[in-house]
């Protein structure tokens, strides 16, 4: 998934789970909004680009090259703006954003870019990968109830909801516009790592900053990739040369817009902005992402899609909004890894 996805963190996985709920000082409209729009867009085209860029790149490699490069950039920018130990954290605090990161970007990514590879017919479509992924906040409320939590009765009803949504989304139909069900699989697989380290970053001890934690996260996530592509032989055959221009400007793309500029951005909306607004991107980048697959890689949108995934989005926000008055919804992603 992107982080958020991707690719980028959710409240919990990078922020520890204290993002203040109300606005810290006024902020211009204009200002909120675009930071907003960014986080729609970017963290949205995520899934198509991650599609592009397993074309002809290795999935897991390519996905452990894009957080080792998104970590680096950030912790070059974090060394220079507040000096020698910007970077600084205690043996536990490593753990924790050690074994969030392996969760989030190497189980929740990294098998939302297997599911996206491979032939016509197998590899899910990026649209219905977000779809797909969108369940994290509603497997987060289960995690919760898990553990003793009591989630208000319309938050049931929003998981509820949202898993039927699932159900008719990945319902066999036999036709030519089935969802292949292993891909489909593989990304629930994935959504569950993604929600398992999203809410256990609320309850261990994580670094306070929620960039400095994204460091870590995303260089441990990065080096378990690296490990599992050279098991899997990813890199026995590899060539760049066999590699189009397209499969590596997506790749840049998932780097800096999805792993730096729309996680900067949200960092930033935490800060400034309602929580209520910002967890909006839970159920607007689903429909970005089904866009932008069918517009730009043709991908189909059936009647079913389109039905299954309403009814998914719809549980994703009647949970959000039922959550609001508490607190952020834990995971509500995308993911940076989102995505």
């Amino acid at each position: 998934m992107s982080s958020p996805p991707a690719s980028a963190t959710p409240p919990g996985p990078g922020s520890t789970g204290t993002a203040p709920a109300q606005v810290a000082a006024p902020t211009r409209p204009a200002l909120i909004w675009t930071a907003l729009i960014l986080v729609y867009v970017l963290w949205g085209s995520t899934y198509l680009s991650i599609r592009i860029a397993v074309e002809s790149l290795p999935p897991l490699a390519s996905a452990a090259l894009r957080f080792a490069a998104a970590a680096l950039v950030l912790a070059v920018v974090l060394r220079l703006r507040r000096g020698p130990g910007a970077l600084r954290v205690d043996r536990r605090q490593l753990g924790s954003a050690a074994l969030v990161g392996v969760l989030l970007l190497t189980g929740g990514n990294g098998l939302v870019v297997l599911a996206e590879s491979g032939p016509p017919g197998v590899a899910l479509p990026s649209g219905i990968a977000a779809l797909l992924v969108a369940t994290v906040p509603l497997l987060v409320v289960l995690l919760r109830t898990l553990t003793g939590d009591r989630p208000r009765l319309w938050t049931f009803a929003g998981v509820t909801l949202g898993f039927l949504g699932l159900v008719l989304l990945v319902l066999p139909t036999g036709g030519s516009g089935a969802v292949p069900i292993l891909g489909a699989l593989t990304v629930v697989l994935g959504a569950t790592c993604w929600s398992v380290g999203s809410f256990l970053s609320n309850r261990l001890r994580m670094p306070t900053d929620p960039f400095v934690a994204t460091v870590y996260e995303m260089v441990a996530g990065a080096a378990a990739l690296a490990g599992l592509a050279l098991v899997r032989g990813e890199l026995r055959d590899f060539s760049p040369d066999r590699v189009t221009g397209r499969s590596w400007a997506a790749l840049a793309y998932l780097m800096v817009a999805g792993s730096l500029v729309a996680f900067t951005a949200y960092v930033w909306l935490l800060h400034h902005a309602p929580i209520s607004l910002v967890s909006t991107y839970a159920y607007v980048n689903p429909g970005v992402a089904v866009a932008l697959g069918a517009l730009v890689a043709a991908e189909p949108v059936t009647a079913q899609v389109l039905l299954g995934g309403a009814v998914i989005v719809a549980g994703v926000a009647l949970v959000v909004s039922t959550e609001r008055p508490r607190r952020p919804v834990d995971g509500a992603e995308p993911a940076a890894a989102r995505r």
